[in-house]
């Protein structure tokens, strides 16, 4: 995961770059950065839990809580991209956005007391591979599939949400940021109804040595989704200013961006 992380981030780097120093600071730029580089902690975290050498049970379970809270952290930052995506598809309908908060505040809960429940009880012992040390978690509770269930039914609100608006506006309207938002949205809530489904069936079905690997690939994979997507907006939002499109109101989710020297 750090390697495909690392990679990405790589081949953006220059486009991350344009949008870090051209764009103003906003809500919405802080909320891409705490996306972007939550999971480099998340890294440090797990590498440390699984290579530091005689640890004890305790501190075992202190890193591990330490990666729960990262994981929370990323795929909540990530999610409120897509939440903020689906408010401007509506208008900025405060009915679908009350409904969507609501949804999200009951799926952090639930994924709050079912993640840390289920890591309280996780026990941790000595590698039984030659060579390997730290900490190694052998059994976990069944239920750590409890968030990603939450999860995929909220994205499978946030999809039905989309196709929705699509389905009334498309032939109405012609503008190409409103095109990327449908098209990026549907395109994340695909993958994450794939990996939320994914998640499940293997946390219920396999032991954890083999569905643990899963969990977090992807909250990663929601980490590099929702911030290429959001990249991509935001340079199509300067071009769009540069070649004088038509807008949408994107005044409450897509910073202003740039200037001429940039």
């Amino acid at each position: 995961m750090a390697t495909f992380w690392i990679y990405d981030y790589a081949c953006s780097v220059r486009q991350e770059g344009t949008f870090l120093f051209c764009s103003r600071w906003s809500r919405v730029k802080f909320l891409y950065v705490v996306t972007r580089y939550v999971p480099f902690l998340l890294f440090v975290a797990h590498l440390t839990l699984n290579f530091v050498p005689d640890e004890t049970s305790n501190m075992c379970q202190f890193v591990n809580n330490v990666c729960s809270a990262f994981s929370l952290i990323s795929i909540v930052c990530s999610e409120c991209f897509f939440i903020l995506r689906t408010y401007v598809l509506w208008n900025q309908n405060k009915v679908v956005l009350v409904a969507m908060i609501l949804t999200f505040a009951g799926v952090i809960v639930g994924s709050m007391v079912a993640l840390f429940s289920s890591t309280a009880t996780a026990p941790f012992e000595t590698s039984s591979i030659s060579g390997i040390t730290g900490c190694y978690q052998s059994s976990g509770s069944a239920g750590l599939f409890v968030p990603f269930l939450l999860l995929f039914g909220l994205e499978l609100m946030l999809i039905s949400l989309t196709l929705t608006c699509a389905v009334r506006n498309w032939r109405t309207t012609h503008n190409r940021l409103y095109v990327v938002l449908l098209k990026h949205n549907v395109f994340y809530y695909a993958c994450g109804l794939f990996f939320s489904a994914v998640n499940v069936l293997t946390s219920l079905l396999l032991d954890y040595a083999y569905s643990g690997m899963f969990q977090d690939f992807q909250f990663i994979i929601h980490a590099i989704l929702a911030t290429r997507m959001h990249l991509h907006l935001w340079h199509a939002d300067r071009n769009r200013h540069c070649n004088d499109f038509d807008s949408i109101s994107l005044s409450q989710f897509a910073p202003v961006p740039h200037t001429e020297s940039c």
